[in-house]
């Protein structure tokens, strides 16, 4: 059985999360949860870094302790230092911690105090009004506890998209691999590169439907197979997420792969405007009557309802047929257009690699820049940099730059927004960056009319330029904080401010609807991974798709710009 990224990145994580529970060392705790971030964030399957012999410990917070363990992990499935944590300290404490609010102490303090080892135990506690009575506790929280409990159950599991793009590529290189299969491709919402993803559709062209389902339903990675027929099958993986596989002919494949991947609203609207001309679809093909007019190819479609060729990302339903009945779809955004990184750590703070080493792996993507935004010194945890650390590697980097021929480290910072809406560091020192990248990092519980004030005045300093994952959320962890991001964005259009998209698969901060909404303001926005180690900056391609979906074109974003044009941009 093939072992994921995200399948060792999730074992670190519990060891972590058992060890903080435990009250183990700091230290220790952070290098295993580095160690998850630093896997989670590669682009390329750790288990193909071993099988071709390269050394893990070149991995930024990769050690030799933990090389030997993700080895491990790869080749058992297991973790023995984790099954020895796991005989100590329930595993099950671990996803207590999913539960707002349920930080590891506390979760210790509910163990020790009552015992308590399940969600289950949990519910039954508070039910039973026995966690008010604990320090730190009270009514409000017990109250709040049972709440976050209902919303746990009832959410729905889906997977970041790029946990699914793990899942999406080892498949569709098993599939690929099976007899007679000419073209295999991943429909539905994981094409429309929706943030998060319930399940992968999987269209395969094969003329023997029956040898594809068999060869199918014996991938190593299967827990259940829930249907199996002579050309459809669904299987549940190991991981949790579901499996739909469709085998169709050549001749139906563009009308099953738009049937299989517009949204229910965009393939409805699709079906009406084709049925009002006398036509049929349906995932076989286009017909007239008894007779196939199209089906080949997903143009035969647009083409068949009097529109041009959609891009998979738009295909909501919010606008796009009548945009393309105009004539007037949106060039979107490519990969391809990006000329650098405007947000990335260094381990001057949190990152995980050499200044040097950043700017290396960005001159290697064949950026023109990559901006340095380390912490300021309000957020400590992150070892954020006070004026005189910042000065310091200001003059680095003008050292780095005199040595570069045709690229720029750009100077930023990642300023914090104080609670009053000052930034976290004296002008004398914003004067000489090149912009800054500024965010809130406490606070999230203000009210929506504090927390936006908060943020319009800090839009008010002429060295702000641009708001950092906007709304702070964090996909299937934390929800954004209160904010009014109407005005958010109205107040960055009228000061001359602009919007982050955060590439960053778990923050995509902002959403695809307000990406749309600031273009329409006329708020440009940058597309930044907040890269945290050289493997972070591969990210960006998460930050295209969801400028995609936002309708975005090359022109609404900062960083498709040489500097100098940047440059002008950020002079306030």
């Amino acid at each position: 059985m093939s072992v994921h990224n995200a399948d060792i990145a999730a074992l670190f994580q519990r060891m972590a999360d058992l060890l903080d529970i435990e009250g183990a060392n700091p230290f220790r705790v952070r290098a295993y949860r580095r160690a998850a971030a630093t896997i989670g964030e590669l682009p390329e399957s750790v288990a193909s870094l071993i099988e071709r012999g390269e050394p893990l410990e070149t991995l930024p917070a990769i050690g030799d302790d933990l090389a030997e363990k993700i080895v491990e992990i790869v080749r058992t499935g297991r973790l023995k230092a984790l099954e020895e944590v796991e005989a100590r300290t329930p595993s099950t404490l671990a996803a207590l911690t999913a539960i707002p609010g349920l930080g590891p102490k506390r979760v210790h303090a509910l163990h020790q105090e009552l015992g308590i080892r399940t969600l289950a135990d949990l519910e039954a506690a508070a039910k039973a009004g026995r966690l008010r009575d604990l320090p730190k506790f009270g009514a409000a929280i017990e109250a709040k506890i049972l709440d976050d409990i209902a919303k746990h159950r009832t959410t729905e599991k889906r997977f970041s998209i790029a946990l699914a793009e793990e899942f999406a590529r080892d498949l569709t290189r098993y599939l690929s691999a099976a007899p007679g299969a000419t073209r295999v491709v991943v429909a539905g919402s994981y094409r429309r590169r929706r943030e998060t993803v319930g399940d992968l559709d999987l269209l395969v062209i094969c003329d023997d439907g029956p040898a594809l389902t068999d060869y199918f339903v014996r991938y190593d990675e299967i827990a259940e197979v829930v249907s199996k027929g002579p050309t459809r099958s669904t299987v549940i993986l190991t991981s949790g997420i579901q499996v739909d596989l469709r085998v169709v002919p050549e001749e139906s494949y563009g009308t099953a792969l738009h049937y299989f991947t517009g949204s229910k609203a965009h393939s409805i609207a699709i079906r009406t405007i084709l049925q009002d001309k006398g036509l049929k679809l349906n995932e076989y093909g286009v017909f007239k009557g008894k007779e196939r007019v199209g089906g080949e190819s997903e143009e035969d479609v647009f083409r068949a309802a009097g529109l041009g060729y959609i891009e998979p990302e738009l295909r909501e339903d919010r606008g796009e047929i009548e945009a393309s009945k105009a004539g007037m779809l949106p060039k979107l955004i490519t990969l391809a257009d990006i000329r650098g990184d405007l947000h990335a750590h260094t381990d001057a703070s949190d990152g995980r690699s050499s200044l040097e080493e950043m700017a290396e792996a960005a001159r290697a993507l064949g950026y023109d820049y990559l901006a340095v935004s380390d912490h300021s010194q309000h957020v400590i945890v992150a070892n954020g940099l006070d004026p005189e650390r910042l000065a310091r590697q200001l003059d680095e980097i003008d050292r780095l730059n005199d040595r570069f021929d045709g690229f720029r480290l750009l100077k930023s910072c990642e300023v914090d927004i104080l609670a009053d809406g000052t930034l976290d560091l004296p002008d004398s020192i914003l004067k000489r960056l090149d912009y800054t990248v500024c965010a809130v990092h406490f606070g999230f519980d203000f009210d929506s009319d504090r927390q936006t004030e908060r943020i319009l005045k800090a839009m008010d300093n002429r060295y702000f330029n641009i708001l950092a994952h906007p709304t702070g959320r964090l996909i299937g962890q934390r929800p954004g904080y209160g904010l009014d991001l109407d005005r958010i964005i109205e107040g960055a259009r009228v000061r001359g401010c602009f919007l982050e998209i955060n590439a960053h698969p778990m923050r995509l901060d902002l959403d695809d609807i307000r990406c749309r909404q600031a273009k329409e303001a006329g708020v440009r926005l940058a597309i930044s991974t907040d890269a945290h180690s050289t493997v972070g900056l591969g990210a960006m391609r998460y930050g295209v798709d969801q400028a995609r979906r936002g309708w975005i074109e090359a022109g609404d974003v900062l960083n498709t710009r040489p500097w100098k044009e940047l440059k002008a941009l950020f002079d306030r």
